[in-house]
């Protein structure tokens, strides 16, 4: 029998060592919403259960893991079909897009994007859940709707330590950030706070806070094209004033338009990651087929507290089970 050269078993032990490195992409979508909630990771995305929908879906989705590398996909957690309002803008064609996550007393809050954004406008819903994977139902009405250059899209929010929950939105065409206080139920708008737009500012704002710095991160560029990456900018407040800060992930030899991110930490290790989305490509050009992907990568600081630049990469995180 002829003997393998050592050519073949480098190339045999290279193979094996990529397919245990290679954790990334995590799970298929765009817009990721990474969480933990029950000892669990759970992530909510834009789920485009048809390939050739680039960036919508009819329905949404939860993935759960024990450890950040192993994904399940849940059962539909809310359906366009149950939400009864959509049809009240008399648009011919809707989709859902760009979820956000939060809890409070054991209840689950999803918020969600509606589209159309032209001729009618954009409007945002939300969703209560007492589990993580739903079933979610919809309150019955939106929770805000866009207009006069608005853009109601993109949801995410944000539980401060004294117990106030901030509401941002907005972005797309309009580029404005805008945000308001919750009331206590997180299913009515309060009070809006006047925030400025952040340098760089498209869409997806996400916060978080470490240590009493507040790191307001969002997507800049077009969500099909190169361009799109992920800048961010701090504060003492959760609502500014902002000192921007840069982007810290743009596209790659063959992971483009990398954007519309979460951060969160791992409650043992505390461990901070980002979970994002992209195009696998190597055209530096809009995509016109295929569907995005997400992945995990985890995120460093400087000695500053800045956020270290992150460099798309298909070696995904290390199993780290929640003890």
């Amino acid at each position: 029998m002829k003997q393998p050269s050592r050519h073949s078993l480098r190339l045999g032990v290279a193979f094996v060592l990529t397919a245990i490195c290679q954790a990334n992409p995590v799970f298929p979508g765009a817009d990721p919403h990474v969480a933990v909630f029950d000892g669990k990771f759970w992530a909510y995305p834009t789920h485009a259960s048809d390939p050739k929908a680039q960036f919508h879906s009819f329905d949404f989705v939860a993935y759960s893991s024990p450890d950040l590398v192993d994904w399940k996909a849940s059962e539909p957690i809310l359906k366009m079909a149950d939400i009864s309002w959509i049809k009240d803008d008399g648009a011919r064609n809707h989709w859902l897009w760009a979820p956000g996550i939060t809890e409070k007393d054991g209840k689950y809050y999803f918020y969600f994007s509606v589209g159309p954004q032209n001729p009618t406008p954009s409007r945002i819903g939300v969703a209560v859940a007492d589990h993580p994977a739903g079933p979610f139902k919809d309150i019955g009405k939106p929770l805000l709707t866009g207009g006069n250059g608005f853009e109601a899209i993109d949801p995410m929010v944000f539980q401060d330590k004294d117990g106030t929950a901030y509401f941002y939105a907005g972005g797309s065409n309009g580029a404005k950030l805008r945000v308001w206080k919750l009331k206590p139920n997180l299913i009515e708008l309060g009070e809006e706070v006047e925030v400025a737009t952040p340098p760089e500012f498209t869409e997806g704002a996400f916060m978080h806070e470490i240590d009493g710095t507040y790191y307001l991160s969002y997507s800049h560029g077009g969500w099909n094209n190169p361009n799109y990456s992920v800048h961010y900018a701090t504060s003492s407040s959760p609502v500014g004033p902002w000192k921007y800060r840069g982007a810290i992930l743009n596209s790659g030899e063959s992971h483009k338009g990398p954007g519309h991110h979460s951060f969160f930490q791992h409650p043992g290790t505390k461990q901070w990651y980002i979970c994002y989305h992209y195009w696998p490509s190597t055209k530096n050009e809009p995509p016109l087929t295929g569907q995005r992907q997400c992945s995990i990568q985890k995120i460093s600081f400087a000695a500053d507290g800045t956020i270290s630049k992150v460099t798309p990469t298909d070696e995904g995180p290390e199993p780290a089970p929640i003890r």
